[in-house]
């Protein structure tokens, strides 16, 4: 439990296309809506370097919080594989699901959100755990990104471009500024580690020629 003084974070985790895809990296079955074409297109980018970082972020999260979608992807899978050290941590933990409609919440440990004061609900959590992840979950992570609830943003880019699919900032996308929160870590597969914090609101003005 964290205090007041010591509010807990929201760290999102996502495996990004060079052109902001962010959809089905890990599998064909992920999610195919919209027709999207090219589930599993990470898989032959893993290298070490992002094995340990998503290794040792998966350590030291205390609270798993997910949309609908990747939540029952992650109920029909991660019950069946607890002797996987990720499926044993995520056993451990508690396991939140924020969702618009009713569902049941089938994964033991879990807890849903929802109605209203949803985001309240989000916000709250940072004063239960010390480290709440959000993994993958592209449809709730753009409510996250425009309430500006979270507290990290991490992108794994990744060296192809994909032209469709479920974009991290689509059309649309709240304006706002981010922040660098460390430099860039780089892995032998070519893909770029980026650590994002919130910024401030778009400044938009001519640029100063004198400048």
């Amino acid at each position: 439990m964290t205090t007041a003084a010591a509010r807990g974070r929201i760290v999102i985790d996502l495996f990004t296309t060079l052109n902001g895809v962010a959809q089905a990296p890990n599998g064909r079955e992920e999610d195919p809506s919209g027709d999207f074409r090219f589930g599993g297109w990470q898989s032959p980018f893993d290298d070490a370097v992002i094995g340990q970082d998503v290794g040792d972020g998966i350590r030291r999260m205390d609270a798993l919080l997910l949309g609908r979608r990747t939540y029952e992807l992650f109920a029909a899978y991660w019950p069946r594989h607890v002797d996987n050290a990720i499926g044993a941590h995520f056993a451990e933990i508690p396991k939140y699901v924020a969702s618009r409609v009713g569902l049941e919440a089938s994964w033991d440990g879990s807890t849903v959100l929802t109605g209203p004061d949803v985001t309240a609900q989000i916000d709250a959590l940072r004063d239960r755990h010390r480290e709440v992840h959000v993994i993958g979950s592209i449809d709730f992570v753009q409510t996250l990104l425009a309430a500006g609830l979270y507290d990290e943003l991490k992108l794994w880019v990744h060296p192809v471009v994909l032209g469709e699919g479920k974009r991290v900032f689509p059309s649309g996308a709240a304006p706002t500024t981010l922040r660098l929160l460390a430099p860039a870590v780089s892995g032998p597969s070519g893909t770029l580690l980026l650590r994002y914090g919130p910024g401030g609101d778009v400044v938009a003005e001519d640029l100063d020629p004198e400048g």
